[in-house]
C-alpha cells in the first residue's frame, strides 16, 4: 500500500491542495509582518483568518461552477511559476497540427490530465512529453523554471535553435530526450549540474563543439547518445571513468585524437559499460588495452576511423561481448589467440584492415558466430576446415586476401549459410558442389586455379576417369548412300514424325475435354452440397470437401468454415500483399463472388515434404478455440506450392492496434486486459489440449476480431517447416524482443519460453511500447525492471492508463508484478500459463462473456 501511495501521490484531493496554498500564503504574510517589525494583535489575526476562509469559500464556489458546466477537474492547482513557464514554452513552439490546443490561457486542467503531454505532482510539472507532434520553433529559456521537472521528451520533431543552458538549473531532471530534431549550437556544460540526470539523448541533430566533460557528474548517469551530429574534439576522460555509464554512443561525428586508455576506472574496477559505439569518426592511435577490463561489454564498434597498431590481447577477456566491429581502420598484425575466448561473440567484422598471418584453426570455438567478415586484409594460408563446424554461421566473407589451398566441403554443408564470398584470393581446386549451386560466380572470381563454380570454368577430367580407348572392331564400310536414298529416308522419317505429333495432340485434346467436364460436374456437386448444408445449418466437416482443382491439377482440402470455394476460385482471386515473414507471404484474396479470405503462401524450400506436410496440417485444421486462429483450408499445387487459408479480418494484429493508431484513439484498460486474458486462454489450450508449443509469439501474431478479442496465429506452423527454418524463426523472435534468454542456448522452445513471450506482450499492453525498440540500450523487460527498481513505477505505464490511475491503480500494479514474474530470467521462476490466467482473472474479474466463435481471424503478417 505504501508503494501504491508513492506511485499515485500526484492525485491529490481538491481541498488539501487549496489548504496548502492558503497556508503557504499565510506563512508568507507572517514573515512579511515579522520582517517589518509590525505588531499584530489578536483582532488583526482574526481578520486575516476570516479573509482566508472567505478565499477558500470563493475557490469552492468557482469549482462548483466549473463542475456544473460539465468540466472534470480534480482540484490540483498548477503553481504560478510553472504556468508562466508553460505559456512561454508554448509561445516559442510552432504547432502546425494543433496538438497544443488544449493548453488554455487560464491554466485550467493543466495538472488534471487536460493538457496533452503534461503530467504533474502536487501542482508542479514533472513530465513534458510531446514526441512525433511535428513541432517546430525553439525551446524557451524559461524551461529552467520547472523546478520539479523529471523528464523532457521532445524527440522526433523539427525543433531548432540551441539547447537552453537553463536546463542545468532543474535539480530533479532525470531524462532529456531531444533526438531527431534540428537543434544546433553546442551541448550546454550546465547539464552536468543536474545531480539526478540518468539519460541524455541528443542524437541526430546539428550540434557542434566539444563534449562537455561535466556531463557525467551525476552518479546515476547511465545513458548518453550524441550520435549523428557534428561534434569535434576528443573524448573527455571523465566518460571513461563514470561509475554508472551503461550506454555510450558517439558514432557519426567529427571526433578525433586517440581514444583514452582509462576505461578501467583508474584501477577502481568500474565495469558497468555494456554498449560502446565510436564508429564513423576520425580517431587515431591504437586500440586501448583497458577496453578489455569492461567485462560487462556486449557491443564494441570502432569502425571507420584511423586506428593503427595491433589488436590488444586484453580484448579476449570480454567474455560477454556479442558484437565486435573494427572494420575500415589500419589495424595490423594477426588475430590474438585470446580472441578464441570470446565465447558469446555473434558478429565479428574486421573488414578493410592490414591483418595478416593465418586464420586460427580453432576459430570453431566461436560457436555462436553468425557473421564472420575478414574481407580486404592480408590473411594467408588455407581456409580452416573447422569453419564448417560453426553451425550458426550465416555470412562468411573472406574476399580480397592471400588465402590458398582448396575450399573445404564442410563449409558447403553449413545449414543456414546465406552469404559467402572468397573472391580474389589464391585458392585452387574444385568448388564444393553445394557452394557452387547456392552462390553465383561472383563469390569465386579472381582465383585463377579455382574451377567448377561456373559452366564456363569446368574442372579438368582426371586421367583415371577418362574413357578407355574403344576396342570395338570397326564395322566394314558399306556402299556409300546416294543423294536420292538420303532424300527418301529423310522424307519417310519426317512423315512418321508428323503422324506421331497428330496422334499426341488428338489424345491430349480428348483428355482435356474429359477433365474439364469432370471438373465442372465436381464443382457443381460441391457447391450444391455446400448450399444444402448451409440451408440446414450444418457446416462442412473437417477435410470433407476435397477438389482436384480443375485444370490446375492441385489439391484443395476444406475444414469447417463459412465459405466454400474451389481451387480455381482461389487461384484466380484478386490478391493484395498484407505482409511477409520467415514462413512466407500473406495475401488478402478477394474471390469472384466478393468474399474475402486471407491466404498465407508458405515458402516452398523451407516446408516439409508433401506427405509429412499433409499429415501435420490436417491435425492443425481440427484445432478450434475462441482465442486461436482457425485454419479453414489448405491447397497443395502441382509444383509444390502450399497455401493456408484463413478468414480475413480487417482489424488486424495487436501490434498495429497498439502502435499504428492515431493519438486521438486511446485504448482503455478493460480492452487491454481482455486481450491479455484472451491470449492467455489461447496459450492454455495450446499447452494442455493441443500439446503445441508456439515458440514465436509476438504482438503481430495476436490478432483481434471485431469485438477486440485476441486470436493467436501462427501456432503449430513449426511442424510444417524444416529444422533450419524454425531456427531462423527463433532468431528473428529474439531480434524483435520476445525471445526468452535461454533460447540462445537451448534452440528449442518450451512452455516456459512461451510464458516469457506472453509476459512481454502484457508489458507491451501496460507500457504502450514496442519490444522491438530498445529503451536506453536494453530490452523492454530489463527497462521496466530498472524503472521499478528506481521507484519510478508510474513512469512505466502508458499515459493513457494513468488518467484513470486513481481507479485502476491496484490493477495496474498487480498486472505489472505478474508480467515481471513471467519474464523472470530464470525459467523455473516463471509461472505456468494456467497460473497466469488465474491471476489475470483475479485482478480484473470478467463482467461480460467473450465471443464464442471458433477462432476465425486474419493470419499474421509479422516478420517472424
Amino acid at each position: 500500500m505504501e508503494a501504491k501511495d508513492r506511485i499515485f501521490s500526484s492525485f491529490e484531493p481538491y481541498p488539501f491542495g487549496v489548504n496548502k496554498l492558503f497556508l503557504t500564503r499565510e506563512g508568507a504574510w507572517r514573515c512579511i509582518i515579522s520582517d517589518e517589525k509590525k505588531e499584530v494583535d489578536a483582532s488583526t489575526l482574526q481578520r486575516l483568518f476570516l479573509f482566508g476562509q472567505l478565499f477558500l469559500l470563493f475557490q469552492l464556489i468557482i469549482s462548483g461552477i466549473q463542475s456544473a458546466s460539465g468540466q472534470d477537474w480534480d482540484g490540483i492547482i498548477i503553481t504560478a511559476a510553472d504556468f508562466q513557464a508553460l505559456q512561454a514554452f508554448k509561445q516559442n513552439l510552432v504547432d502546425p497540427k494543433g496538438f497544443l490546443r488544449s493548453w488554455s490561457d487560464s491554466g485550467f486542467g493543466a495538472c488534471s490530465g487536460g493538457w496533452v503531454g503534461i503530467k504533474c505532482a502536487q501542482g508542479q510539472v514533472i513530465v513534458i512529453q510531446l514526441p512525433w507532434r511535428g513541432l517546430g520553433g525553439r525551446i524557451t529559456d524559461k524551461i529552467g523554471q520547472f523546478q520539479a521537472l523529471r523528464k523532457l521528451s521532445l524527440h522526433d520533431n523539427v525543433i531548432g535553435g540551441s539547447i537552453p543552458a537553463t536546463l542545468g538549473l532543474i535539480p530533479n531532471l532525470r531524462g532529456l530526450q531531444l533526438f531527431n530534431n534540428k537543434l544546433s549550437g553546442s551541448i550546454p556544460a550546465s547539464l552536468g549540474f543536474c545531480p539526478l540526470l540518468q539519460t541524455l539523448d541528443l542524437s541526430n541533430n546539428s550540434l557542434s563543439g566539444t563534449i562537455p566533460p561535466t556531463l557525467v557528474n551525476s552518479t546515476k548517469f547511465y545513458r548518453l547518445n550524441v550520435s549523428y551530429n557534428s561534434l569535434s574534439g576528443s573524448i573527455p576522460t571523465s566518460l571513461t571513468q563514470s561509475p554508472s555509464l551503461i550506454f555510450l554512443d558517439l558514432k557519426y561525428n567529427n571526433l578525433s585524437g586517440p581514444i583514452p586508455d582509462s576505461w578501467d576506472g583508474n584501477g577502481k574496477r568500474v565495469f558497468q559499460l555494456q554498449s560502446l559505439t565510436l564508429d564513423h569518426n576520425s580517431f587515431t592511435g591504437s586500440i586501448p588495452a583497458s577496453l578489455g577490463k569492461l567485462n560487462e561489454l556486449l557491443e564494441l564498434s570502432l569502425s571507420h576511423n584511423h586506428m593503427t597498431g595491433v589488436i590488444p590481447s586484453d580484448i579476449g577477456g570480454l567474455s560477454r561481448l556479442r558484437t565486435l566491429d573494427l572494420s575500415y581502420n589500419d589495424i595490423n598484425g594477426s588475430l590474438p589467440d585470446s580472441f578464441l575466448n570470446l565465447s558469446s561473440l555473434v558478429v565479428l567484422n574486421l573488414e578493410s584492415n592490414q591483418l595478416d598471418n593465418q586464420i586460427p584453426a580453432a576459430i570453431n570455438k566461436l560457436q555462436k558466430l553468425t557473421i564472420l567478415n575478414l574481407r580486404s586484409n592480408r590473411f594467408s594460408g588455407d581456409i580452416p576446415v573447422t569453419i564448417g563446424n560453426i553451425s550458426a554461421l550465416r555470412q562468411l566473407d573472406l574476399a580480397h586476401n592471400n588465402l590458398s589451398g582448396e575450399i573445404s566441403a564442410s563449409i558447403g554443408d553449413l545449414p543456414i549459410l546465406s552469404a559467402f564470398n572468397v573472391s580474389y584470393n589464391n585458392l585452387s581446386g574444385p568448388v564444393p558442389t553445394h557452394l557452387a549451386r547456392k552462390f553465383n560466380s561472383s563469390a569465386f572470381v579472381g582465383n585463377i586455379q579455382l574451377c567448377g563454380y561456373s559452366a564456363s570454368i569446368p574442372c579438368p577430367i582426371s586421367p583415371a576417369t577418362q574413357a578407355a580407348p574403344s576396342t570395338e572392331t570397326p564395322r566394314k564400310r558399306g556402299r556409300k548412300l546416294s543423294t536420292k536414298d538420303i532424300l527418301l529416308i529423310a522424307g519417310g522419317a519426317l512423315l512418321i514424325i508428323l503422324v506421331l505429333l497428330c496422334c499426341i495432340l488428338l489424345c491430349c485434346l480428348i483428355r482435356k475435354r474429359a477433365a474439364a467436364k469432370a471438373g465442372k460436374d465436381g464443382q457443381a456437386t460441391g457447391r450444391a452440397g455446400a448450399a444444402a448444408r448451409g440451408e440446414k445449418g450444418v457446416p462442412p466437416t473437417a477435410a470433407e470437401v476435397e477438389a482436384a482443382g480443375g485444370d490446375t491439377g492441385g489439391k484443395l482440402v476444406h475444414f469447417d468454415g463459412p465459405i466454400v470455394f474451389t481451387a480455381d476460385d482461389l487461384l484466380c482471386a484478386t490478391a493484395e500483399i498484407m505482409g511477409k515473414s520467415t514462413y512466407g507471404t500473406v495475401y488478402k484474396a478477394t474471390l469472384e463472388e466478393g468474399d474475402q479470405v486471407a491466404v498465407k503462401r508458405l515458402r516452398e524450400k523451407i516446408t516439409r515434404g508433401q506427405r509429412e506436410f499433409e499429415t501435420e496440417v490436417n491435425i492443425l485444421g481440427k484445432i478450434r478455440h475462441p482465442n486461436l486462429l482457425a485454419l479453414r483450408a489448405y491447397y497443395v499445387g502441382p509444383k509444390g506450392e502450399k497455401l493456408l487459408v484463413f478468414d480475413y479480418m480487417p482489424k488486424g494484429s495487436l501490434a498495429t492496434f497498439l502502435h499504428a493508431r492515431s493519438p486521438d484513439k486511446p485504448i482503455d484498460w478493460a480492452t487491454r486486459m481482455r486481450i491479455a486474458k484472451g491470449t492467455a486462454r489461447g496459450f492454455l489450450f495450446l499447452h494442455t489440449n493441443a500439446n503445441i508449443i508456439h515458440g514465436n509469439l509476438t504482438s503481430s501474431n495476436v490478432l483481434l476480431d471485431d469485438n477486440t478479442n485476441a486470436k493467436i496465429a501462427d501456432y503449430g506452423l513449426s511442424r510444417l517447416m524444416t529444422a533450419a527454418a524454425n531456427a531462423n524463426v527463433i532468431a528473428t523472435a529474439g531480434a524483435l524482443g520476445y525471445r526468452a534468454p535461454e533460447l540462445s542456448k537451448l534452440k528449442k522452445a518450451n512452455t516456459k519460453t512461451d510464458v516469457y513471450s506472453l509476459g512481454v506482450i502484457i508489458l507491451e499492453l501496460l507500457t504502450g511500447k514496442s519490444p522491438g525498440e530498445a529503451m536506453n540500450g536494453v530490452d523492454l523487460p530489463q527497462w521496466v525492471a530498472s524503472i521499478v527498481k528506481e521507484e519510478w513505477t508510474n513512469e512505466v505505464f502508458d499515459l493513457e492508463l494513468m488518467r484513470d490511475a486513481s481507479v485502476i491503480g491496484d490493477e495496474l500494479l498487480n498486472t505489472l508484478k505478474l508480467a515481471l514474474h513471467c519474464v523472470d530470467p530464470s525459467p523455473s521462476a516463471r509461472p505456468e500459463v494456467q497460473q497466469v490466467l488465474q491471476q489475470l482473472e483475479e485482478i480484473r474479474p470478467e463482467t461480460t462473456t467473450s465471443s464464442g466463435d471458433d477462432g476465425a481471424a486474419a493470419p499474421s503478417a509479422s516478420n517472424d
